[in-house]
């Protein structure tokens, strides 16, 4: 038992070690490809696109939300909104009838469905060749939507462009801990753009081409990340996806733990779920990076966070039953020298050898994250915040996600 739980530990690092390797490469290979391009960016054309802002209790962030999108770098006559209130059960629907009177706003009401009914509402009522979604808790820096479009006027092939989300308001430890988050995730999203791999085009402020949706039909539940579902389902037929690192766009972030928690299950949950209903994809070559990299990432991921997980827990178990027979076998004394957490319970060799590996790889995408969005090289102490509160419950998050995939449990959106 003991050799096969070696073979499975090994066989995790071993590919995790060469996920990070494959990224590193590639950000070798396209580093010179990292210009944050200054504002007053100039296009040939400035093509109509239509923003869908999908709402549910976002009393205090949709009119933020609404002004960031009039306050684009772009042409206002060649921006349409289209505002969707889901139901909500607060004064979201007073705060969107401001904005009623404007000449290049819609504003929708309907009953709660969830975000992708309040989406595909929105997709009925645009006629532009170009569509985005942004969260209602979301802000768009004022040149987000020009540079997103250049990516279109760059390669007519292009049939969706995602930014760089960043985190807004980090008031306390929790939400400091995820900034660096978000700059982990621009890097592997940057990296999985150069490989033609994205798997998640989020919901603040990706642009698509309407053709997506005309062709591939409109947005899904998809577990409740209806943006990892379209994203699938372009890949799956082979839609081009790009990311655009210097269009940023800002979003709120759990402010507690406990919404943290149902965040990422939530998200995890999606992952996993959407994953098993793509699985066809698996290493098909006409699939790409995608097929051979991005989903095998992901499995990895999961198998990895397992395994570590019940090992731990296992050899926690065996300790505290051999102490347990230790005291029943010799009763309980009290030493000159009392400790109360022997360390050398797990097998340190391999855990040491699996975090180092960890912490490197991962300090230094956040790093090379913030110098791709921000333009500056350094370390911050919301780094040591990250690694000290994803550390402890990242392993919870997924065995959670897991389990409720098991017994079929859908996770809470909030």
């Amino acid at each position: 038992m003991t050799q096969i739980g070696d073979i499975i530990f090994n066989i995790c690092i071993f590919a995790s070690v060469y996920i990070q390797v494959f990224l590193l490469v590639t950000f070798l290979e396209n580093k010179h490809k990292f210009v944050i391009r200054k504002e007053g960016l100039q296009l040939a054309t400035y093509p109509l696109v239509t923003i869908i802002i999908p709402c549910w209790n976002e009393e205090e962030t949709v009119a933020r939300t609404v002004a960031s999108v009039l306050g684009l770098n772009y042409p206002q006559n060649k921006i349409k909104l289209v505002i969707v209130d889901d139901g909500s059960t607060d004064n979201t629907w007073n705060e969107i009838l401001k904005f009623k009177d404007r000449e290049n706003i819609k504003v929708l009401c309907k009953e709660n469905g969830g975000k992708y009914t309040a989406l595909n509402l929105g997709l009925r009522h645009v006629d532009t060749e170009f569509v985005g979604c942004l969260d209602a808790d979301s802000v768009a820096h004022p040149e987000a939507l020009v540079r997103l479009m250049s990516y279109f006027e760059r390669d007519p092939l292009l049939m969706s462009v995602a930014p760089s989300v960043l985190t807004i308001r980090t008031k306390n430890m929790v939400q400091k801990a995820q900034r660096p988050e978000y700059y982990l995730a621009a890097f592997v999203k940057k990296m999985l753009g150069f490989l033609g791999a994205v798997h998640v085009v989020p919901g603040p402020l990706t642009i698509f081409k309407k053709e997506v949706f005309d062709k591939l039909g409109p947005y899904r539940r998809g577990h409740n990340t209806e943006d990892l579902e379209i994203t699938y389902r372009m890949q799956k037929n082979n839609f081009k996806i790009e990311q655009c690192h210097d269009a940023y766009v800002y979003t709120n972030t759990p402010s507690t733990l406990k919404k943290l928690y149902k965040q990422r299950i939530r998200w995890i949950y999606g992952s996993i779920n959407n994953l098993i209903d793509y699985r066809g994809l698996l290493f098909k070559r006409r699939h790409g990076n995608f097929s051979f990299f991005t989903l095998p990432s992901i499995i990895v991921a999961i198998l990895s966070v397992s395994y570590l997980f019940g090992m731990i827990v296992y050899n926690a178990g065996d300790y505290l039953y051999s102490k347990f027979m230790q005291i029943k076998i010799t009763g309980i004394y009290f030493s000159a020298s009392p400790h109360f957490f022997d360390p050398f319970f797990l097998n340190m060799k391999a855990v040491f050898f699996l975090m180092l590996l960890f912490y490197f790889f991962n300090l230094f995408s956040m790093i090379v994250g913030r110098k791709m969005v921000e333009g500056k090289w350094y370390l911050s102490v919301d780094m040591l915040y990250f690694f000290a509160l994803f550390g402890v419950f990242t392993p919870v998050w997924f065995i959670k996600a897991i389990f409720d995939t098991v017994v079929s449990r859908n996770p809470s959106w909030r």
